[in-house]
């Protein structure tokens, strides 16, 4: 009966509205889409904040430069990513008389939980904590330490710092003996991002890297996640990926075999990851790229087409949206255009894509919504203008169960803020030119890095205020 109500206020929220265009061009699940003309959903996907494979460390790593996701280097494992499960700490123990119950209620995995604080994600706010001087400011940068972050698995060498990550959740959970959950970013594609610049991944179609992706990335992530049995993990999966072949088919380098690509490997992980005690959530863009009706219905297909080909596993809970993206959960106008897009915020666009997928035979599918960096609007001039936007500010809190829209679990921070989109400066590797425009904060290093004072920025505009 909720689901019914909802799906007939989405058609009123978020319905025709002047319709869109099926041929829109897609925009970023980390960036904004970028709509071209009455209409049109939009443009440019790029990078959901992960750095440049070539140039990383090995886990032992600078938190002021390394991407997001990474455990402290004094407390994690110097594991492989291949594991003996025999041996693992998904064993539990720890002060609790009998094991923990991990069973979600309702099926909702942030529900009834802790949210897991990523310690590398910590260490970050502490280098910059250590620059400010400001008694009030400091105050408030101490406040989200105590916020869960998404471990994004975004290259290869990342896995090695899978199972410390998981561990300490573990140990959280064994000192508590109550359910903690971990947030996970499944992030290495080949051909990643076709439609972006900033965010290019490490593994690429024509250097075998289907093999590379199934064997030296999925597999140990796979047996590192078997291996934590014993605790709740949610999992986003490949942002960016499905829906830059819903609307950016045929543009830079989304062809046609980048495509089919996309579907078989995200097919592939959903049936591999496919285990009790993991929660995945598909990613599925955000109201400024997908919110045209026609761009709702491609979407839609797809993402029914993938799932029913990797045997429509009971592990995909659902869907997330505004992954690294500044979308708003609700307003009533914004300073660009609108351009006929009836979703005016990520609650518009939840309520009518789970109409949308109803359609397709999903009608049971849960939402997250990042709201790291939606906490301001009327920051940028268009749709499009996803990278590192000046005058950003944090948003809602982790929270499950908040309402507001169709079959909502959680908000959730994917995008750990004070991570670079891309690099602002004209002439360096991997520049994009949605970095160098005028709402972008220029000064920004390369998709990733840490940015301290765009992360003092989003605090200090943060809202709720912290």
């Amino acid at each position: 009966m909720a689901t019914s109500v909802a799906v007939i206020l989405a058609l009123t929220a978020c319905g025709d509205g002047g319709g869109g265009d099926n041929s829109g061009t897609g925009g970023g699940s980390s960036g904004a889409g970028t709509p071209t003309g009455s209409g049109v959903g939009a443009g440019t996907p790029t990078s959901t904040g992960n750095v440049d494979p070539t140039t990383t460390s090995t886990g032992n790593v600078d938190p002021t430069t390394t991407s997001t996701g990474n455990v402290d280097p004094t407390t994690t494992s110097t594991s492989t990513g291949t594991i003996d499960p025999t041996t693992s700490a998904a064993s539990g123990g720890g002060n609790c008389t009998t094991p923990v119950d991990i069973a979600a209620p309702n099926g909702n995995p942030f529900a009834g939980a802790e949210l897991f604080v990523d310690p590398g994600y910590v260490k970050k706010v502490d280098s910059s904590i250590a620059m400010v001087t400001d008694t009030a400011l400091k105050a408030k940068m101490e406040k989200v330490k105590q916020i869960q972050t998404a471990f994004w698995l975004d290259r290869i060498e990342a896995i090695k710092e899978l199972p410390a990550y998981l561990d300490a959740a573990l140990k959280r959970q064994n000192e508590t003996c109550e359910p903690v959950t971990a947030l996970i970013v499944i992030y290495d594609l080949p051909n990643r991002d076709c439609f972006a610049e900033a965010s290019n991944g490490e593994l690429q179609l024509a250097q075998n890297g289907t093999q590379r992706y199934k064997e030296e990335y999925i597999a140990p992530i796979k047996q590192i996640l078997a291996a934590h049995s014993g605790q709740r993990i949610a999992a986003v999966i490949e942002p960016d990926s499905l829906p830059n072949i819903a609307t950016n088919l045929g543009g830079k380098r989304c062809d046609e075999t980048t495509a089919q690509s996309y579907r078989d490997n995200v097919a592939h992980t959903l049936k591999e990851l496919n285990m009790p005690h993991v929660y995945q959530y598909i990613d599925a863009a955000h109201s400024g790229w997908l919110g045209w009706p026609d761009n709702q219905k491609a979407g839609a297909k797809i993402f029914a087409e993938v799932i029913k080909a990797a045997g429509s596993p009971a592990s995909v809970r659902g869907f997330a949206t505004n992954v690294a993206n500044y979308t708003q959960l609700s307003y009533t106008s914004e300073s660009y255009e609108q351009q006929s897009n009836p979703c005016f915020g990520e609650f518009d666009y939840v309520d009518a894509m789970a109409s949308a997928l109803a359609a397709e035979g999903l009608g049971d599918k849960h939402f997250i919504i990042d709201t790291s960096r939606n906490g301001v609007g009327n920051i940028r001039a268009d749709w499009g203008y996803w990278c590192n936007n000046k005058g950003a500010g944090m948003g809602e809190r982790p929270k499950a169960s908040p309402g507001g829209a169709t079959n909502l679990d959680a908000f959730v921070w994917v995008k750990p803020p004070g991570d670079s989109d891309g690099v602002g400066q004209e002439g360096q590797p991997r520049y994009d030119l949605f970095c160098g425009k005028e709402n972008a904060d220029t000064r920004a290093p390369q998709a990733g890095q840490w940015f301290h004072d765009y992360f003092v920025e989003c605090v200090k505009n943060a809202n709720p205020p912290l």
